[in-house]
């Protein structure tokens, strides 16, 4: 990319990234609502049956998180080279899939909660809590995963402004939704399930007048005698495998780490579930840099632009890491009042100083870990992630068995702290090959 671009450049990139990151930061901030309703009831339980439920949830959705990835890079691609037709029949093929892949799940609702809640450590009226909410949550399934389509279409296609838009519209609803259900008529983690449940239909409804407004219904129809196309079927097929191998890993991450606390007691669990929520508000910020990332690296590949991929990775490499690290100080500077946003059990809030340091190597390392991995993603790169999180996900094992045997808290978070500082040196390793193209 030569100097006259590079002050379009920059715009561009800070424009997309702030749009996504005032997009993302409204889930976090549902989240947290839903944390601070529930953190706040007289028993604890309902808390912490939220957070055990929300693990099988993260398996149940984010598996699927390919629909999302995959369908941003590609499309990104697509729009690089100017192909129309090709940008249209992604998002037709995988909002097809993701119907069917939500009804399916609809259908499996009861061994996957019977499964789930079999293989988690808790105490019964912690896992009734979470049943609860599961009970009421699973009945988004298609809605959340058509609604991940919607979402990596329209970053493929850098329309950021409409996934705030539908961003503002669902957690907003599941905010009001929160306060109504949880506060007014009692409803506890049940109300918290429903409100989610709800606000995810009035955001496929939104998403789906946007693409209305766009695409007419003779354009759709003329595409569908390419819709099986066998070729476009196999590459696709064989990148939703490798991303779903690379989410399937790092779900499975999180899922040991949240359930090895929960073996540790109780408390020990509300404090990590919290501290991730902290590390979860700081990734939902990078991750909106993550995502122009990958919709700019989609489009500079697709022009065959090795000068533009090599600019970006400076640019969102720095800010990545400077948004990370600038969490963890603000988290080790005012551990008290910044937690007590999230709960007002005393025996929580005194536990949290002695674990914020440990946001640094997670924020650290985990800013340059997230950033790398929109880039490949926006590549279509998916062996690279599969291999990378894999790896990853074998070096914290280790570390998380010594954990457990001497069931100390600190190690779990060394163990955290080791798998995201690999995710972030295995993907680096990989950046030079990927700069190897003719240039634009």
């Amino acid at each position: 990319m030569s100097t006259a671009q590079q002050p379009s450049f920059y715009r561009h990139f800070f424009h997309l990234a702030i749009v996504n990151v005032v997009s993302n930061l409204m889930v976090p901030l549902a989240g947290l609502v839903d944390t601070a309703f529930l953190g706040h009831l007289t028993e604890i339980r309902h808390f912490a049956g939220v957070v055990l439920a929300t693990v099988l949830f993260n398996y149940i959705y984010w598996t699927f998180g390919f629909l999302r990835m995959a369908t941003t890079g590609t499309t990104a691609q697509a729009v690089g080279r100017g192909d129309r037709p090709a940008i249209l029949l992604i998002g037709l093929r995988n909002g097809l899939l993701a119907m069917a892949i939500g009804s399916l799940i609809l259908l499996l609702q009861v061994p996957l909660r019977t499964l789930g809640f079999a293989l988690v450590n808790a105490t019964p009226e912690v896992k009734a809590a979470g049943q609860d909410y599961f009970d009421a949550l699973i009945w988004a399934a298609p809605a959340t995963l058509v609604n991940y389509v919607l979402i990596g279409w329209f970053l493929g296609r850098g329309q950021s402004g409409k996934v705030l838009l539908l961003s503002v519209v669902a957690n907003g609803a599941n905010v009001v939704l929160d306060y109504l259900l949880i506060v007014r008529l009692g409803w506890e983690s049940a109300g918290a399930g429903w409100a989610t449940a709800a606000s995810q239909y009035l955001m496929l409804l939104v998403g789906m007048i946007l693409v209305g407004r766009e695409v007419q219904g003779r354009e759709w129809r003329s595409l569908l005698p390419h819709l099986w196309d066998a070729a476009a079927l196999k590459a696709a097929f064989l990148l939703n495998g490798e991303i779903l191998v690379r989410t399937f890993a790092l779900i499975t991450t999180f899922a040991l780490f949240t359930n090895l606390s929960s073996g540790l007691g109780t408390i020990v669990l509300s404090t990590n579930a919290a501290l991730l929520q902290v590390v979860n508000l700081a990734a939902y910020f990078i991750d909106g840099l993550a995502f122009a990332t990958e919709s700019l690296a989609g489009v500079f590949h697709g022009r065959g632009s090795s000068d533009g991929l090599a600019q970006l990775l400076r640019v969102s490499g720095i800010t990545c890491l400077g948004l990370g690290l600038f969490f963890a100080i603000a988290f080790l500077l005012f551990p008290t009042p910044l937690f007590s946003l999230l709960t007002s059990h005393s025996d929580l809030l005194d536990r949290f100083p002695a674990y914020v340091p440990w946001l640094f190597p997670v924020l650290g390392f985990g800013s340059i870990a997230y950033m790398l991995d929109g880039y490949f993603l926006g590549l279509t790169q998916g062996q690279i992630l599969r291999r990378s999180t894999l790896i990853s996900a074998a070096g914290f094992a280790p570390v998380a068995i010594v954990a457990w045997y001497f069931r100390s808290s600190h190690l779990l978070w060394l163990a955290l702290s080791v798998f995201m500082a690999t995710r972030a040196a295995t993907l680096a390793t990989q950046v030079p090959q990927t700069l190897k193209m003719p240039q634009e």
